[in-house]
C-alpha cells in the first residue's frame, strides 16, 4: 500500500504533466530534497534506489537524500560520474548500466536521477535500457535541468557524430525541482539554464519575455520571482509534451535556438569551453538573425532578443566563443546530423517576432551557408 506524500507547503508549486495513465507531477520549491524519500516511498515504498549523479552533485546534495531516503525505508545506491557533458557517452552509460545491475536494481524498483541535464539525461536513458525499462524519478539541481531537461521524458547520450543522437523517450514519474539546490550553482551555470527560461517566452509567450526583461535580476536573486519563473516555464512544457509526447508534431518549438546550437557545442567539443545554455543562447540570436534576413521578422525584434541575452551576461555570436571551431563547411556538416533533419531537408525553429515562432521545413542550404558566413566573419 502506498504512503502518502507530504502535503505542498505554501511556497511550493504543482504541476502535472498529462500523459493518461503515464501522467506525473513536477514540484517545484525550496526544500524538496530532504522529503525526496518520502516523496518516492508513496510512489515506491520499500524500494531500492539507484542514484545516478556526478561528484560535484554529490558533494553538494548527496548525502542529504541519502538520509531522507533511508528515514523513508528505501535502500540507496550512488553511483557516481565526472561532471560535464563528456559523461554523456557510450562508456559512461555502460558504467552506469553495470553498476545498477551490480545493485539489484529491478523493475519494481527505480533510479533516481540528482543533477543536471547531463545527469537526468544520462541516467534517464540508463532507466529506459534497463531490465527493458525501470521507473525513474528526475531531482534536477540546475536551473537548466529544472525548466527544461527534466521534463518531457528525452533521455539520451551523444555519440561522435552529434549531442543527444542516442537515447529513448522515456518519462519520469515525479519530478522535484528543488528551488533551493539552486543557490549553490556557478553564476555562469544559472545563467546559462536562464537561456531555457527565456526560450519559453520567445517561442510563444511574449508578454513572459517582457516580465523577463524587467525582473530578471529577481529571477537571478531568488524567491518568488525565481519560482514563477521555474514554474511559467514547465508549464509551458508540460503543455506541450502533453500534446506531443514523442515530438511529431509542435513539440519541435521546444527546440529554438537548439539546431544552431547543437552544432557549436558540437565543434567545441562538448567541454567547459560552450555550456548548453549557452550554446542555445547563441543559437536562438542566430534563429531570429537568420529570420530577420530572410525578411520573417523585424530586425527590431533580433536585437531585441540579442540586447537581452547580453543583459544577462550569456553569449549571442559565435566571436563570443572561446577558441577554435569549425568553418563553415563543418558547421554545415553539423547541422545536418540533427534529429529534426528529415531525409536531407534541414527543419529549424525560426520566428516572425518575439512569442511567434514557428517549425519551418526545408530551409535552404545555401541561404544558410551565406547566413553562417556572414556569422563567422562577425557582421
Amino acid at each position: 500500500m502506498n504512503k502518502q506524500a507530504p502535503p505542498l507547503a505554501a511556497d511550493r508549486t504543482q504541476l502535472s504533466v498529462g500523459l493518461g495513465d503515464r501522467s506525473y507531477d513536477i514540484v517545484i520549491g525550496p526544500g524538496l530534497l530532504a522529503e525526496s524519500g518520502a516523496r518516492i516511498a508513496a510512489l515506491r515504498p520499500g524500494a531500492r534506489i539507484g542514484i545516478v549523479t556526478d561528484s560535484n552533485v554529490a558533494d553538494r546534495h548527496l548525502g542529504v537524500v541519502e538520509a531522507s531516503l533511508r528515514e523513508a525505508g528505501l535502500t540507496p545506491t550512488p553511483i557516481l560520474v565526472e561532471p560535464g557533458e563528456k559523461s554523456k557517452c557510450f562508456a559512461v552509460f555502460e558504467q552506469v548500466v553495470d553498476a545498477l545491475l551490480a545493485a539489484r536494481i529491478e523493475r519494481r524498483d527505480l533510479l533516481l536521477a540528482l543533477g543536471g541535464g547531463v545527469v537526468g539525461d544520462l541516467a534517464g536513458f540508463a532507466a529506459a535500457a534497463l531490465r527493458r525499462g525501470v521507473d525513474f524519478v528526475q531531482a534536477p539541481t540546475s536551473l537548466l535541468a529544472q525548466v527544461d531537461s527534466s521534463v518531457g521524458g528525452k533521455t539520451g547520450i551523444n555519440s561522435r557524430h552529434g549531442k543527444n543522437l542516442v537515447g529513448a523517450f522515456h518519462q519520469p514519474i515525479l519530478v522535484l525541482a528543488d528551488t533551493g539546490a539552486l543557490d549553490t550553482l556557478p553564476l555562469r551555470e544559472f545563467r546559462s539554464g536562464y537561456a531555457e527560461v527565456a526560450k519559453y517566452g520567445l517561442i510563444d509567450n511574449a508578454p513572459f519575455f517582457g516580465w523577463l526583461e524587467r525582473r530578471w535580476e529577481a529571477v537571478f536573486r531568488g524567491g518568488a520571482e525565481r519560482i514563477e519563473a521555474i514554474a511559467t516555464s514547465c508549464a509551458s512544457k508540460a503543455a506541450v509534451v502533453s500534446r506531443d509526447e514523442k515530438e511529431t508534431g509542435d513539440r519541435a518549438l521546444l527546440n529554438l535556438g537548439h539546431t544552431f546550437g547543437h552544432a557549436l557545442e558540437a565543434g567545441a567539443g562538448f567541454s567547459q569551453r560552450l555550456l548548453h545554455g549557452e550554446a542555445v543562447a547563441v543559437g536562438m540570436a542566430q534563429a531570429f538573425r537568420f529570420s530577420a534576413a530572410q525578411g520573417l521578422c523585424a530586425t527590431a525584434d533580433a536585437e531585441r532578443v540579442e540586447t537581452h541575452l547580453r543583459t544577462v551576461g550569456l553569449p549571442t555570436r559565435i566571436a563570443d566563443i572561446p577558441g577554435a571551431l569549425p568553418d563553415t563547411d563543418g558547421l554545415m556538416d553539423l547541422i545536418a546530423q540533427d534529429k529534426k533533419v528529415s531525409r536531407g531537408a534541414l527543419t529549424f525553429i525560426l520566428a516572425r517576432g518575439i512569442g511567434q515562432s514557428y517549425i519551418a521545413r526545408d530551409v535552404d542550404p545555401a541561404q544558410l551557408r551565406a547566413f553562417l558566413e556572414e556569422e563567422r566573419r562577425g557582421r
